[in-house]
């Protein structure tokens, strides 16, 4: 499959948003975003944290919204 690279139609919006953790393992970290906007699970390596991190941590994030580019 052939990757084309496209432009995004619409003018980036960057977010802020706050979470819970909620599961931690070895490799990857369960978050639940606060105003039941769902959970997201991601790789460890993407926390900056001077602290270890522990179930019940609030964690804070910007995200921008995912736009699909082909057909």
């Amino acid at each position: 499959m052939q990757t084309q690279n496209r432009t995004p139609k619409y003018i980036d919006k960057v977010n802020y948003y706050e979470g819970i953790i909620t599961e931690v393992h070895d490799g990857s970290v369960a978050i639940d975003i606060k105003g039941r906007l769902g959970s997201i699970r991601i790789p460890k390596r993407m926390i900056i944290s001077d602290y270890e991190l522990k179930v019940g941590q609030i964690v804070a994030f910007n995200m921008s919204f995912i736009e699909q580019i082909s057909n």
